[in-house]
């Protein structure tokens, strides 16, 4: 695993008897903590509406993270396009990199609100994702930063800077990323037939661009490891719960800690989903993790892994991170 990067996305989500802005400081902290380990990376995200979620601004929250590093690359997991106005989006990242010059990353998703009550409150539907739409206003997001803009409108301070931008490959942001030369995000790690799927099908029809030669692919998903394999599966509990819970009842709650989710109550069909969502992670002991993270990658073939893991127990979470490092080489303490 010498020659593959690991790096860190934290959606600042919040626990129960905390605030919101407890988490988006927590996510900072975060930040300066991974740095310190070797991660190559850390992205912030994207969510509206949501009281488990603080991370609603990932171009602010991105800003303040940059702010308290020093090395560490910071970007977006990513700022969903469709919600916003691409000039804006190619300002907001060309300020991020004058002030942070070769740090910024500019991750792109194309989902909208996660309820219509959001949705509208964006002034978006759901048609607003759409592929054609979405490589449409990706195109125009890049064009700002090659000043190739048909307005004779200059977006300043992007035009001519170098921001890498990424594709979050949902659905057919595969094919979207290989028509654009961009580098792909791609998760889950569930389904390990549709992953390999599609980074095939997107090394496959990957078209070279100023933005990368070569096709670079950044596998995605929940990676808990801990000094036993119930330690590292109980760190998976409280996301689980939440993912069960915000199908049934459609919004992500606070995280609760794992000693009450284990006593929860919970219908037949939030106990399935909830059950569902354990599975398919890569979690266990500093050795089990190191055997899955190798097959992964060799069945893949990805340059880069970003891990997403979510849990209530925020030292927890720094100690799986702190684990991971050792096993991925990136530091030996």
């Amino acid at each position: 695993m010498e020659a593959t990067r690991f790096s860190i996305l934290d959606r600042s989500r919040t626990r129960e008897g905390h605030e919101a802005h407890e988490a988006l400081r927590e996510t900072v902290r975060l930040a300066q903590d991974v740095e310190k380990l070797g991660y190559h990376r850390v992205w912030v995200s994207e969510h509206h509406g949501m009281p488990g979620v603080a991370g609603s601004a990932p171009t602010v929250l991105a800003a303040a993270v940059a702010a308290a590093t020093r090395t560490i690359r910071v970007g977006t997991g990513g700022v969903m396009l469709p919600n916003h106005q691409p000039l804006v989006v190619a300002e907001q990242f060309g300020v991020l990199e004058s002030l942070f010059p070769g740090r910024i990353d500019m991750g792109l998703g194309r989902s909208v609100g996660f309820t219509d009550g959001v949705r509208k409150a964006l002034g978006r539907d759901r048609d607003a994702a759409g592929t054609d739409d979405f490589a449409a206003q990706l195109a125009e997001l890049l064009g700002w930063f090659r000043g190739t803009s048909p307005t004779g409108v200059h977006a300043r301070p992007a035009e001519g800077l170098t921001v890498p931008p990424f594709v979050l490959a949902m659905g057919e942001g595969a094919t979207i990323a290989a028509r654009a030369g961009l580098p792909m995000v791609i998760g889950d790690l569930r389904d390990r037939e549709r992953l390999r799927r599609g980074i095939d099908h997107y090394r496959s029809t990957f078209r070279p661009s100023v933005w990368a030669r070569e096709p670079y692919v950044v596998v995605s998903g929940t990676v808990a490891v801990a000094g036993t394999p119930e330690e590292a599966r109980r760190l998976l509990l409280p996301e689980a719960w939440s993912m069960a819970y915000s199908r049934t009842h459609g919004t992500f709650p606070p995280l609760p800690p794992a000693e009450r989710v284990e006593h929860l109550g919970m219908t037949a069909k939030e106990r399935d989903l909830y059950e569902s969502s354990l599975t398919g992670h890569i979690a266990g002991t500093e050795e089990r993790v190191a055997h899955e993270l190798e097959t992964l990658i060799k069945e893949t073939g990805a340059q880069e892994v970003l891990v997403t893991t979510s849990t209530y127990d925020r030292e927890a979470l720094l100690d799986s991170h702190r684990r991971l490092a050792r096993v991925a080489g990136l530091t030996t303490t």
